[in-house]
């Protein structure tokens, strides 16, 4: 498949081929007469996310997507725990004590068993501070015969869900670098890694030990496309399979076209304005509250998202089950109560209409990336709005990791971004990162709240869905009042498919493509 953004090759775009051994040919499966004749054929997946890491640390989880890894727990549609690696589990009565029992018969991709030990070293590395298991209060992890113990030093409800995030992806001892660094992705899943191209590209194929049902797809590919028109124009060519990130003009476009089939799915992530509260002119909560009332969610989802149900009336939204909280009152759109908190606060027109305060002038700089294609769009309909009530913003569009990165330097003045609530299927494990403490890298910047604190330290101690929706609506409700982050909108996933590919459907957690359930139709 040719590369609409290939660039010249460089000694850190060259091609990096694995250093696992290839099955023999005739392991693969082929097509037969009873087979439609793409069966061997290699799905194509085109999406706007480059693979600028392997290590699961860092940017692995295209790996778990194309299910090439494994964790150690999985979860079903309702984000319920499921088998991964572990077969069964245990718990003791004080809840402290945890065991996973591993699956019989998982082989790595280098033909190594899948052992203990594997599986303690991945967790062990988890818990660096960029990855979520940090979060859970664990005091050992230590391999057993037939499985694995983690011993915890309080009860803690969301560690199943903690064990299923990419970051926890077990990888074979092979997969390592004498200096302990991830130099190839090794694991353990029905999909194997057959040639690798960072930043842009990589394939895998079936292989032939996995302990499971052969797939039915046998090769597929991803590709980094950056362009959201490109992605929809390779989908209606044929040039892709499976096109993820579309913009909303092209979906409507897709609609029409016999050559696709549009797949979509409401999912638990939402478009917020990050503000920095530290600011001098975003301290005040007054002021956050008169730019929220400043954005017409209404009229953006409407034109943008061509759908005005995803007008984000609080940040969690409806698929996030215990956390969306249909009491709390919706945040509104009013431009003349904005001006008025604004001129309470101080501000006041300058001679070219935007708002002073002294010699402060109320402009800020708002960043945002292209990878969701619909953010630029959505930027600068923000910033038209908040130049109606006086507030003069410059649009900065970069690499998303520009944001994370003037999180942690200060910089950051506001940033639009997308979250997906529900990265873990319990979304206490990213909700307490982006709002427990000092807030995080996709989360609160310059604010701390010691009731919402509270509230997320009190949650992993209860199992009960009862006992803890008290505490997720305290939470919902302060982020509401405070706002930290400034809901816009709710999100929708919408895929575009080859109409010949048969079982397609959309992870809501992002956790997998599902490429074991598809099939080529005869």
């Amino acid at each position: 498949m040719s590369n609409p953004n290939r660039k010249p090759a460089s000694s850190m775009r060259r091609r990096v081929l694995q250093t696992v051994a290839l099955a023999p040919a005739a392991a693969i499966a082929r097509p037969s007469a009873t087979q439609p004749a793409d069966a061997g054929r290699s799905v194509r997946i085109i999406g706007p996310w480059e693979l600028s890491s392997i290590d699961p640390l860092r940017n692995g989880y295209l790996f778990s997507r194309m299910e090439v890894t494994e964790t150690l727990m999985d979860c079903d549609l309702a984000g319920r725990p499921r088998p991964g690696l572990a077969a069964r589990w245990s718990v003791s009565p004080d809840g402290l004590a945890w065991r996973f029992m591993l699956v019989d018969g998982a082989r790595f991709h280098d033909g190594t068993p899948v052992r203990p030990a594997d599986v303690v070293a991945a967790l062990t590395r988890a818990r660096h501070a960029a990855g979520v298991l940090s979060q859970a209060p664990i005091a050992d992890i230590a391999p057993e015969a037939d499985g694995v113990r983690i011993r915890l030093v309080k009860p803690f409800a969301p560690l199943l869900a903690l064990l299923s995030h990419s970051t926890t992806q077990v990888l074979a001892p092979s997969s390592f670098g004498a200096n302990g660094n991830v130099r190839a992705v090794v694991g353990s899943g029905p999909y194997r890694v057959v040639e690798l191209e960072p930043p842009q590209r990589f394939a895998v194929e079936a292989f032939p030990q996995w302990r499971g049902a052969r797939p039915a797809i046998v090769r597929a590919e991803y590709l980094s496309v950056g362009r959201a028109e490109m992605r929809a124009l390779m989908a209606e060519g044929g040039q892709a399979d499976l096109a993820y990130g579309l913009d909303p003009g092209s979906i409507a476009r897709l609609a029409r076209k016999p050559a696709v089939r549009l797949h979509a799915v409401t999912m638990p992530r939402t478009t917020s304005l990050k503000v920095n509260a530290a600011h001098p002119f975003l301290s005040d909560v007054t002021t956050r509250r008169a730019l929220s009332m400043a954005i017409d969610r209404r009229g953006i989802a409407t034109a943008i998202l061509r759908d005005p149900d995803l007008a984000a009336g609080q940040l969690f939204p409806p698929a996030l089950s215990g956390w969306h909280d249909a009491t709390l009152p919706a945040l509104r759109h009013d431009p003349g109560q904005a001006r008025g908190m604004l001129a309470a606060a101080g501000w006041l027109p300058g001679s070219d209409g935007i708002l002073r305060k002294g010699q402060a002038r109320f402009a800020l700089t708002l960043r945002t990336f292209p990878d969701r294609p619909e953010l630029p769009v959505i930027a600068t309909a923000i910033q038209e709005q908040f130049r109606l009530v006086g507030v003069q913003v410059r649009v900065a569009i970069g690499n998303s990791s520009d944001i994370p990165f003037a999180h942690r330097d200060g910089s950051l003045e506001m940033g639009l971004i997308a979250r997906n609530y529900g990265v873990v299927p319990d979304a206490f494990g990213t909700i307490a990162q982006d709002f427990a403490g000092m807030g995080g890298d996709w989360g609160a910047m310059g604010w701390t709240s010691a009731s919402a604190a509270r509230a997320l330290a009190a949650l992993p101690l209860v199992s009960d869905a009862r006992q803890a929706a008290p505490l997720q609506r305290q939470v919902a409700a302060i982020l509401q009042q405070d706002l930290p982050l400034i809901p816009v909108l709710w999100y929708r996933q919408t895929l575009a498919a080859n109409p010949r590919l048969d079982r397609v459907s959309i992870d809501p957690y992002e956790r997998t493509y599902r490429l074991t359930q598809m099939q080529w139709t005869p």
